[in-house]
């Protein structure tokens, strides 16, 4: 249920929960409701927060598992969380910082989503190997030379992936070793890809 509490700052702040915490919510001196609400709303954040950053990748192209196995051999913290593009854990991930018209304008290739927001193409790849500490931290250095100049490589080598690399017949299954690094491991496949262009939420198991 949806409620206006008072915030902080004097003004009405809604929040959602489930019913049982509302009526303990209203029970309350108003200080205490404005602490209780901005504690829910912090406890939201740092569960969504404990996931990130995360690699969406392209399930069916060679070159992208490839790419995602190459990640989790130098990421023995396991700093890095999975996804396939294909997959309704990642669709619902990218709904939470996007509209359905930037996701469907999103490349295919590979995502990364982490505290600073959705970054595609060049830059995903860059700050996905820096996540990994050193040597592959220096990778962030080349963030500064010119997104255009980078993407255009990023473009060249994703637009003939499939011709060079292949594909293949289902998205990556993960070992049981780093089943817990993959937010779709448990996930079935969908009947649509979330990317597709024709395809809508309505579309989606919910």
């Amino acid at each position: 249920t949806t409620r206006p509490v008072a915030g902080s700052n004097g003004r009405q702040v809604d929040i959602q929960a489930p019913l049982e915490a509302s009526v303990a919510v209203r029970c309350g001196p108003a200080s205490t409701i404005a602490q209780r609400a901005r504690q829910v709303m912090v406890d939201d954040r740092r569960a969504r927060e404990d996931v990130l950053p995360v690699v969406l990748f392209d399930g069916v192209c060679n070159l992208c598992n490839a790419a995602v196995l190459w990640l989790i051999e130098r990421d023995g913290k396991g700093r890095l969380r999975y996804a396939s593009l294909e997959s309704e854990a990642a669709y619902r991930l990218l709904a939470e910082h996007l509209s359905r018209e930037q996701i469907r304008a999103l490349p295919d290739a590979m995502i990364l989503v982490d505290e600073a927001g959705v970054h595609t193409r060049s830059t995903a790849a860059l700050r996905s190997a820096s996540v990994l500490g050193w040597p592959w931290k220096a990778a962030s250095a080349f963030l500064a030379v010119p997104p255009v100049l980078r993407d255009a490589v990023y473009r060249f080598v994703a637009r003939n992936r499939y011709r060079w690399f292949g594909t293949r017949d289902t998205c990556m299954i993960p070992t049981p070793e780093v089943a817990t690094r993959f937010l779709d491991a448990d996930d079935p496949r969908p009947p649509v890809d979330p990317l597709d262009r024709t395809a809508s939420p309505e579309d989606l198991p919910r």
